[in-house]
């Protein structure tokens, strides 16, 4: 029996992006095409099958730098989600490539808010995971002052419940600018005491 619905929600992706140098800074660089492999896309530094262990999992594994699975192999955003950011911040459009993002998709509504272990397939079968909400963090804000002076301050609230999904390749692929992906989610329903233990 299936574990996974297909759906009728379907994104298209509007832009794709790659994280070439992390020591340089979190910017990142256009593409017109991304190739998924089992460790993210192509040349990205934030890609690989594992990773250190960061802030964001500091309850489960109290030591920084732990090896753990890589399941922030991509970050992606929703173009309405963007946009609703740069005019929280007053900026203007804002540069995805600032936010080191992957990728930035548009048609999924509540996007940031996509179940864990969901799936966006693209056409020819490549398949990425989504892990769970991207919480924002002060290191776009950087990015976003750099070059609009005062607007990147506040990033991090600005974003808050819109910063999109981390994402890990389940199958293997080729994304381009334009093709539409659609949302598979868990066939289960929402755990009883989740509320309980998020308020506890």
């Amino acid at each position: 029996m299936p574990a996974l619905r297909p759906t009728e929600f379907t994104a298209t992706i509007r832009w794709l992006g790659r994280v070439a140098d992390r020591d340089a800074g979190l910017a990142a660089d256009a593409l017109t095409e991304a190739r998924l492999r089992f460790g993210g896309i192509e040349g990205e530094a934030h890609g690989g099958l594992t990773r250190p262990s960061c802030s964001r999992v500091l309850s489960q594994h109290p030591r920084r730098g732990t090896e753990i699975a890589n399941v922030r192999q991509l970050s992606i955003l929703s173009e309405e989600e963007l946009d609703a950011i740069a005019a929280a911040l007053g900026a203007g459009p804002l540069d995805p490539a600032l936010l080191g993002a992957s990728m930035v998709v548009e048609g999924l509504p509540d996007f940031t808010r996509l179940p864990p272990s969901s799936r966006l397939q693209g056409p020819d079968g490549a398949c990425l995971v989504v892990d769970m909400e991207n919480r924002p963090c002060q290191l776009p804000a950087k990015e976003i002052e750099a070059v609009r002076p005062g607007h990147g301050r506040g990033f991090k609230r600005a974003a808050e419940g819109r910063r999109g999904v981390t994402a890990w390749v389940e199958r293997e692929g080729l994304l381009r600018l334009g093709d539409t992906l659609r949302l598979h989610v868990p066939d289960q329903r929402a755990w009883a005491l989740l509320e309980t233990v998020r308020n506890g």
